[in-house]
């Protein structure tokens, strides 16, 4: 066996010790969730756009599918720092020791812009299509019946993407710093990118223009954020290989 596919095997190993760490932790943070899940929920139903809704459960199965999911979403925000970290300590040994540090702080950067994302979704955005939908709902004289499986997808599919959407300047900057991306290549596909995000705009929120445009101008802002992250990470991953070089050469 050669040295290189021993390298592959270790590798392949501590991905291994890695994911099992994370799932073991896990399985601890969803016992921990399960006493979570309850006033979570109940807190969300005082809330003001829905302490006026009667909620009402079409099926047997919805009360509890509802406390599983918000069971397995708050584990999974209590992991993802734990996550990160491994992500980081996994990938860690093939950067410079100055990147290393810089990378690490990118873990409660990503964790502050992923509540960012959710707070800006579920405070801003979300009771401005609630009312809407109200009161396009009392213009055509219809009566709502809203079912508690319903309207909790319905917040959770406006809300979660927001916290994924929001790490997009962490995620650029991380990639950045790798050398996978850079500014200049994130000019060029500007464009794309632009269109994509349109997309995931049109595929988050309603079939209302100022409901997308609340969606979507927010993300067109985290990409030029996004631009202007890279260009800052891109400069200072330059400074760092041309360091590393000249301690090269005085050894």
């Amino acid at each position: 066996m050669t040295e290189k596919e021993m390298s592959i095997y270790d590798h392949i190993g501590e991905l291994r010790k890695r994911l099992i760490f994370v799932v073991v932790f896990f399985f601890f943070a969803m016992v921990g969730s399960f006493f979570l899940a309850e006033p979570t929920i109940i807190f969300l139903q005082q809330a003001d756009e829905a302490k006026e809704l009667t909620m009402n459960a079409f099926r047997l199965t919805d009360p509890i599918k509802i406390y599983m999911q918000f069971a397995f979403i708050i584990a999974f925000i209590i992991t993802s720092p734990l996550i990160l970290f491994q992500l980081w300590a996994f990938i860690s040994p093939g950067l410079y020791e100055r990147e290393r540090k810089v990378t690490l702080s990118y873990i409660p950067i990503s964790v502050g812009l992923f509540l960012t994302g959710l707070s800006f979704s579920y405070f801003i955005l979300f009771p401005f299509v609630v009312n809407f939908m109200g009161r396009l709902a009392e213009r055509l004289d219809i009566q709502q019946v809203i079912g508690i499986n319903e309207y909790f997808q319905f917040l959770l599919q406006l809300t979660l993407p927001f916290g994924f959407l929001f790490q997009l300047p962490v995620v650029i900057m991380f990639l950045t710093r790798l050398g996978i991306v850079t500014p200049m290549f994130l000019v060029e596909v500007r464009k794309y990118a632009y269109f994509v995000l349109l997309v995931i705009g049109g595929l988050i929120t309603p079939p209302e223009l100022l409901s997308h445009l609340m969606v979507t101008i927010p993300l067109l802002g985290l990409y030029e954020i996004s631009i202007i992250v890279s260009r800052g990470a891109y400069r200072k991953a330059k400074q760092a290989e041309l360091l590393h070089e000249n301690e090269n050469k005085l050894k």
